[in-house]
C-alpha cells in the first residue's frame, strides 16, 4: 500500500469506510476508536493527524512512546500497543492510556508494583493469539478465563478492559473473520462470567488491512497506521 494522498485526505477515507462498516452493523461510528499506529512516524506526522482530529495514539516500542511523549505530552492518548517486556515498563507506567498487550502473569506483577507505587490504576487488554500462530505474542483463548480472575483476585491497580488480537496476514478474509468473531465470542462469554473488576466493552482489533472486517465483528478500536502514514521505512527506529 502506497500513501496516495495526505495524512487529511487519508483519514478522510478511513473515517468514510468505519462509518459505512459501522452503520453495516447497526452501530454508531462513534462507538469505534481509531487508533494511529505511529511506529517509525516522525511527531511531526503525528502532530498532523492530530491537527485532522486524532485523540489516540499507538506505539511498538516503549521507549519511543516515552520518547515522543517527551515532545506531545498529553495532547493525545498514549497506547502501548507491542508486546512489553517487564524492564520496559517503566518508561510508560506514568504516561500510558492503555497498554494492549497484557498476557503474563510476569508482567502483571511489574505493572502492579509499579503502578501502586505512583498511585495510578493501568487501563489494560488482555492479548489473545486465537490464530495460534507461533510469531504471534497472547495467551491461548483455553487460557484467558483463568489469567483473568488472577488478575482480579491479585492485581487490584490493572484494570482490564477488554481483549486485543491480531489476525493472520493472509487474504482468506472468512479466516480472518473467524478470528475476529471468536475473540468477540469470547468476550461475551466472560462478560457474562461476572468477574469483579472486569471490563469487556473494550475490543481491540482491525488494522489497515482487515479493520473493515473488524468493525463487522465487533471491534471498538482499530489499530491503522500504513493508511493513514502510508508505507513505513521499518530501518528507521
Amino acid at each position: 500500500m502506497t500513501n496516495l494522498g495526505s495524512i487529511k485526505e487519508n483519514l478522510s477515507v478511513i473515517r468514510t469506510k468505519i462509518d459505512c462498516e459501522a452503520k453495516k452493523s447497526n452501530r454508531s461510528k462513534d462507538d469505534i476508536t481509531l487508533l494511529a499506529v505511529t511506529k517509525t512516524v516522525d511527531v511531526d506526522a503525528i502532530y498532523e493527524a492530530i491537527e485532522e482530529g486524532i485523540t489516540d495514539v499507538g506505539e511498538n516500542k516503549p521507549q519511543e512512546l516515552s520518547r515522543k511523549y517527551q515532545v506531545i505530552g498529553d495532547a493525545v492518548r498514549w497506547h502501548q500497543i507491542g508486546s512489553l517486556q517487564t524492564n520496559k515498563v517503566k518508561y510508560i507506567i506514568d504516561k500510558v492510556h492503555m497498554i494492549h498487550s497484557l498476557d503474563r502473569i510476569a508482567l502483571c506483577e511489574e505493572i502492579q508494583n509499579r503502578a501502586e507505587k505512583i498511585g495510578r490504576s493501568i487501563n489494560c487488554l488482555v492479548q489473545v493469539n486465537i490464530s495460534k500462530e507461533e510469531s504471534k505474542h497472547g495467551l491461548d483463548e483455553e487460557d484467558v478465563v483463568e489469567f483473568i480472575n488472577d488478575v482480579s483476585n491479585n492485581y487490584k491497580n490493572i484494570k482490564i478492559k477488554g481483549l486485543m488480537t491480531m489476525a493472520p496476514f493472509i487474504d482468506d478474509k472468512d479466516e480472518i473473520r473467524s478470528v475476529f468473531k471468536r475473540l468477540k465470542d469470547l468476550s461475551i462469554k466472560i462478560d457474562s462470567l461476572n468477574i469483579p473488576d472486569i471490563d469487556m466493552r473494550t475490543l481491540s482489533m482491525g488494522m489497515s488491512g482487515d479493520y473493515d472486517i473488524a468493525i463487522e465483528e465487533g471491534s471498538t478500536i482499530v489499530r491503522v497506521g500504513t493508511s493513514i502514514f502510508g508505507e513505513r521505512n521499518y530501518n528507521k527506529n
